[in-house]
């Protein structure tokens, strides 16, 4: 029995590592019939670990013991996604449009013992755009004239990144978790940037796909709005039972969590400010100024002081690329001189005694100690880490604290990649960070979209310095898509003369 069990222990272990290499393959591999096939063995690979891993989940029992049912489900899903794929194979610019609309959406699935909230509607999406990419490249009706040209440091940074974690994964404690991350995230995302990269982000897809995440981003927070008038939630027991014991109320939509939520309309507001600011047309700026005001009314509901920062940065970013950098630096150093100041002379009025230990724990939500803790993890391990997936275990066992102690502290993501993967993977995440700001930053000025995606990603970085989730939430990796495909081949934007002119004013 134990030798079945370290069987299927280092089966795992290597399927987690091959699903890896594969999704690094399908961005990396030199010819389109090479990603093709790459990215075949990936959507092959990760369901039989999806599978193995949740077999005898109570949640897979239903499965187990209705396996005619389940057949006749699998065949009218996979019915569903060749139809889909039919449709993107022939128009192409469905994909990202309809991968944005989803974006929000997750379903509850129980795995490994946890329930995971995944997002099931997107990986419908990106498996169906993955199919339209495959089929007919591996059939020979497609050469490989239509390659990615993109293929530099930041992909190489950004798939070694994955690679790095799955061959972690094996030597840890937490290697379910791992499992989950690679399976639930880093293929399908990947896969996700290499559709997105091919994309030919002309001025009307941009605007199109503006349009659906504003839409989407107003109907969430009017639900937000009917949340907060009802006081009932519809999702999250933990938001529920905050709120109750709470003198505030917190809202987060369809989302189950206010963070998350409030990331997402961070990332919306950029890019409407964007499209603002880089616009003559007096009915644009009208008509982003209300949607901007509405978003900015759910963004407070949600009183996620990390969404409300990361805005700021991004803020300051777009005003960098509009006007001046020299100047934007100056305006934050005077206001962050001025917030200082303010809060050294009126420390009541912000609620923060400088002197007060547990005020300024309270301020920060226990920050400061959750980084202490990281760091004594870190200093035990230093070069490798305790693996990738086991900060959480690790840290509660360690600092001898509850495991919703353990989860908050996994949020500020360099103190979880240092504590999992040591000095080597906070090196990767660092030079992969410094690759994305050069790609998307250099040459922003001339394009209302690389503006709209570098604000983004610089509050979604920021976001995540203080809260959960980088190469987990799909953001990264479609603005990473979006913002390299826009480098590689430049929008033919009539509102670029705008853009190149500004850009030309903040240099003199």
């Amino acid at each position: 029995m134990g030798t079945a069990l370290a069987l299927i222990a280092a089966a795992d272990e290597a399927g987690v590592v091959v699903a890896a290499l594969l999704a690094a393959a399908a961005v990396l591999a030199p010819t389109a019939r090479g990603q093709a096939l790459a990215m075949a063995g990936a959507l092959l690979l990760t369901p039989v670990l999806l599978v193995g891993h949740i077999y005898d989940t109570p949640q897979f029992e239903a499965v187990r013991d209705r396996p005619l049912i389940a057949a006749g489900a699998g065949i009218v899903a996979l019915a569903l996604l060749a139809g889909a794929a039919v449709l993107v194979d022939r128009r192409p610019t469905v994909l990202p449009v309809a991968a944005l609309a989803v974006l929000p959406f997750r379903v509850p699935i129980e795995s490994g013992g946890s329930t995971a909230n995944l997002l099931v509607p997107l990986y419908f999406v990106v498996a169906a755009g993955a199919l339209a990419f495959v089929v007919p490249r591996l059939r020979g009706e497609r050469g490989d004239e239509d390659a990615a040209a993109g293929r530099g440091r930041l992909e190489v940074l950004l798939l070694g990144l994955v690679v790095l974690y799955a061959i972690q994964a094996t030597y840890s404690d937490g290697f379910d978790k791992a499992l989950e991350q690679v399976v639930f995230f880093y293929v399908p995302f990947a896969l996700l940037f290499v559709l997105l990269v091919r994309i030919d982000w002309t001025r009307r897809l941009a605007v199109i796909s503006l349009g659906v995440l504003t839409g989407l981003a107003l109907v969430l927070c009017v639900i937000g709005f009917v949340e907060y008038a009802t006081r009932t939630l519809l999702l999250n027991p933990e938001v529920i039972a905050s709120n109750q014991f709470q003198s505030y109320f917190r809202v987060n939509s369809l989302f189950f969590d206010p963070n998350i939520f409030g990331r997402f309309l961070t990332v919306v507001m950029l890019a409407l400010a964007a499209r603002a600011l880089w616009t003559r047309e007096r009915r644009v700026v009208v008509v982003a100024a209300a949607a901007l005001a509405v978003l900015w009314a759910g963004l407070v509901l949600t009183l996620s002081q990390s969404s409300l920062a990361s805005l700021l940065v991004g803020l300051a970013v777009l005003a960098a690329l509009r006007w001046s950098v020299a100047w934007t630096a100056a305006g934050v150093l005077g206001a962050g001189l001025v917030a200082a100041g303010a809060i050294a002379l009126f420390p009541g009025a912000v609620r923060l005694e400088l002197d007060s230990e547990r005020s300024i724990k309270s301020a920060t939500s226990g920050r400061g100690d959750l980084i202490a803790g990281g760091y004594r993890l870190w200093e035990r391990r230093p070069v490798l880490g305790w693996g990738s997936g086991a900060f959480e275990g690790q840290y509660r066992k360690q600092e001898k604290v509850s495991g919703e102690r353990a989860v908050s502290a996994s949020h500020t993501i360099p103190v979880t990649v240092a504590a999992e993967q040591g000095v080597v993977g906070l090196a990767a995440y660092l030079a992969l960070l410094a690759a994305a700001f050069w790609r998307l930053l250099r040459g922003a000025r001339g394009s209302p979209l690389r503006a709209a995606v570098a604000a983004a990603f610089a509050a979604l970085v920021f976001h995540t310095l203080v809260y959960a989730a980088f190469l987990e939430d799909p953001l990264t990796w479609a603005l990473l898509g979006i913002g390299t495909a826009a480098a590689l081949r430049p929008a033919r934007d009539p509102e670029d003369a705008l853009a190149a002119e500004a850009g030309g004013q903040a240099r003199a």
